[in-house]
């Protein structure tokens, strides 16, 4: 099978093999142009900006209410060292992470868990950079305005992973020795 000078067999398919090196030469310098005008129409690539600690610390957390959203169980307690505590609203939620499991695992069997929607946050890091902490202002349907406080460790293999998170209900101080009281009422505390 033959390969007529405009560089088409006979049977009509584009060669992929050109005798003659003006014809090579005159096919790589059009190619050449091609491909500098299709290059010249893209967009100017983006440079690639890298995140700070403070925005992965960050990350972390808006996963952490993602997924718990989601119901997704094991993503979400994947985000917490495997000797993290977890303190919750009530003043006995004091929880290591397994206990925290057996309170969460009913909530994300269905696939919901529970929603607290960041409205606000700070993040911190220690000298040396892989410690840090936090708090935010979180909505929650049930229970209104909260706060997520919390510490984060930056792991050897690269991942901020959660040491501690204390969730907490703030009590406007117009209310608090009422709130004191129906608390005290309630546990028999002093």
């Amino acid at each position: 099978m033959g390969i007529d000078p405009a560089g088409v067999d006979p049977s009509g398919g584009r060669a992929s093999r050109f005798t003659g090196r003006g014809l090579t030469i005159r096919r790589s310098v059009t190619g050449l142009a091609a491909w500098a005008l299709a290059a010249a129409t893209l967009p100017a690539p983006q440079p690639v900006l890298a995140q700070t600690a403070e925005e992965a610390v960050s990350a972390v957390l808006d996963d952490l209410h993602r997924l718990a959203d989601e119901g997704d169980f094991e993503a979400y307690f994947d985000l917490y060292l495997p000797d993290a505590i977890f303190m919750g609203t009530d003043a006995t939620e004091r929880w290591t992470i397994e206990d925290f499991q057996g309170y969460a695992r009913p909530a994300f069997a269905d696939g919901n868990g529970w929603t607290y929607t960041p409205t606000e946050r700070h993040v911190y890091l220690a000298p040396g950079g892989r410690t840090a902490w936090f708090d935010e202002r979180l909505e929650n349907e049930t229970f209104g305005e909260t706060r997520g406080t919390g510490v984060l460790v930056h792991g050897d293999d690269g991942r901020w992973r959660i040491a501690q998170y204390n969730l907490s209900i703030p009590i406007p101080n117009d209310l608090a020795r009422e709130v004191v009281a129906r608390i005290r009422e309630t546990t028999g505390g002093g």
